[in-house]
C-alpha cells in the first residue's frame, strides 16, 4: 500500500492552497468551490497530497500554538537558506533553523496560517527513486 494524501481542517482553504501553488510549487489536482472547500495539493513528483478543507463539523486545530513536533509537511529543498528568505518575505515566520552534524541542513517555519513547513536538505536524501 502506498499513502496517497494527508488531510489538515484549516481555516482559509482557498487562500493557502494558493500560497502553496505560489511558494511551494504545488498544484492543485482538485478543488472544490463550496463548502467545506476540499482541495487535493500534489507536489512535483504526482504521487504525494495534502488535502486542506475547512469542515465545520469539527474545530481546526491551534496549529499557530502548536509544538511542530506534533505536526509539520516536510519539504525537500536544494537550498533551505534561499528557501527560507523567499518564504518568509511571502508571509511565513521561522521557528528554526538547524545545521545537523551529519551535514543536513533542516528550517522550521510556520505558513501565514501557522501550520509548519520544514524544509529538508538532507545529507543523504532519504526517499528513493521508484523501482522499474
Amino acid at each position: 500500500m502506498k499513502i496517497e494524501h494527508v488531510a489538515l481542517n484549516v481555516e482559509d482553504p482557498l487562500a493557502m492552497a494558493d500560497w502553496y501553488v505560489e511558494n511551494l510549487g504545488l498544484e492543485i489536482v482538485k478543488q472544490s468551490k463550496d463548502s467545506p472547500y476540499m482541495t487535493f495539493l500534489s507536489d512535483d513528483s504526482g504521487r504525494v497530497m495534502v488535502e486542506i478543507y475547512n469542515n465545520p463539523v469539527d474545530m481546526v486545530p491551534d496549529y499557530r500554538n502548536m509544538n511542530p513536533l506534533i505536526i509539520h509537511l516536510a519539504y525537500v529543498s536544494e537550498n533551505p537558506e534561499m528557501d527560507k528568505s523567499r518564504l518568509v518575505k511571502s508571509g511565513a515566520t521561522v521557528v528554526s533553523d538547524d545545521l545537523l552534524e551529519d551535514g543536513s541542513h533542516l528550517v522550521m517555519l510556520r505558513d501565514p496560517w501557522g501550520i509548519c513547513i520544514q524544509l529538508c536538505k538532507r545529507a543523504t536524501p532519504m526517499l528513493r527513486k521508484k523501482k522499474g
